[in-house]
C-alpha cells in the first residue's frame, strides 16, 4: 500500500506547489487567468481528498479547499462576464468590472481562506506518513475506489433521471473527471472517457454561465443591451448540454437516457 500513499503525497505536494505558483501570479497581477488555475487546482485537489474524508485530520483540509472555492466563484464568475462584454462590443461595461477584479484578485493571495489552506497543505503530507505509520491507510487503495465507484453511481442515476437539474449533473461531472485524472488506476474509465466528460462540463458550463448573467441582469442596467441574445444563448446552450449528456450516457452505459 505504500505505493498509493506515495502517489497521494506527491498528488498533493504537486498540487500545493502550482497553487503556490498562482498566488505569486494574483499578487503581483502577472495574468488574468491565475484566478482561472487557482481554482482549478483547488477543485483537483479537493477530488484527490475526497475519498480521504473521515480520516484524523483531513475534513480541516477540505473545509480549508471549499472556503476558497466559496471565496473565489463570484470573482470568476465576473471574469467571465467581463470578457464577455468586451468581445460583444460593451467596453465600458468590460472595463466597470475589470477595474474592480484588478483590486479584487490580488487581495486573494493575502486573504484568510487562502493562507488556512496553505497552513493544513503544509502538514499534511507528514499527517498521512503518520497515518500510514499506525495503519490507518492500510485499506486506502480500496477505500478510493469505493468512492470512485459512488461517484460514478451517482451520475449514472442522475443522467437517467428526467427531472434532475443542470447544476448538480454539472458538479457531478466535475467530480467524476478530476477523480479520474487524481486516480487513473483506480477509475476504470473508457480510454476516451475524459474527453466526454470534459466537453459535458464545457456545454454545461456555457448554460451555467448565461444563468448567471441572465440573473444579474435582472439588478444590473448595464446589462440589458444583452438580455435578447442570451435568453437565446441559454436556449441554445441547454438543447446542446441535453445533446451532449445523452451521448455521454450512452458512451458510459451503453443505452440512450430516458430523459
Amino acid at each position: 500500500m505504500s505505493a498509493m500513499v506515495d502517489h497521494l503525497v506527491a498528488e498533493i505536494i504537486g498540487l500545493n506547489i502550482k497553487l503556490l505558483a498562482c498566488h505569486a501570479r494574483l499578487e503581483v497581477s502577472t495574468d488574468s487567468e491565475a484566478l482561472h488555475d487557482l481554482r482549478t487546482n483547488v477543485r483537483r485537489l479537493r477530488s484527490v481528498l475526497r475519498p480521504l474524508r473521515g480520516l484524523p485530520g483531513l475534513d480541516q483540509v477540505e473545509a480549508a479547499a471549499k472556503e476558497v472555492g466559496a471565496l473565489t466563484t463570484p470573482l470568476r464568475d465576473m471574469q467571465v462576464l467581463a470578457a464577455f462584454l468586451d468581445e460583444q462590443g460593451l467596453p465600458e461595461a468590460a472595463a466597470k468590472r475589470d477595474q474592480y477584479l484588478n483590486t479584487a484578485c490580488p487581495e486573494v493571495a493575502g486573504s484568510a481562506e487562502l493562507n488556512r489552506l496553505f497552513g493544513v497543505l503544509d502538514q499534511l503530507p507528514a499527517l498521512l506518513r503518520t497515518q500510514e505509520r499506525h495503519g490507518l491507510l492500510d485499506t486506502l487503495e480500496r477505500r478510493i475506489e469505493k468512492r470512485l465507484d459512488k461517484q460514478w453511481k451517482q451520475l449514472r442515476e442522475a443522467m437517467g433521471d428526467p427531472a434532475h437539474d443542470r447544476h448538480r449533473l454539472r458538479l457531478l461531472i466535475k467530480r467524476v473527471r478530476y477523480a479520474g485524472e487524481a486516480y487513473p488506476e483506480l477509475s476504470h474509465q473508457p480510454k476516451d472517457m475524459q474527453r466526454r466528460l470534459k466537453a459535458a462540463q464545457g456545454a454545461l458550463g456555457d448554460w451555467h454561465d448565461h444563468l448567471q448573467w441572465l440573473e444579474q441582469a435582472r439588478h444590473q442596467a448595464d446589462l440589458a443591451p444583452c438580455v435578447a441574445s442570451w435568453e437565446l444563448g441559454i436556449h441554445r446552450a441547454e438543447q446542446k448540454s441535453d445533446t451532449v449528456l445523452e451521448r455521454l450516457y450512452k458512451a458510459c452505459f451503453g443505452k440512450h437516457s430516458p430523459r
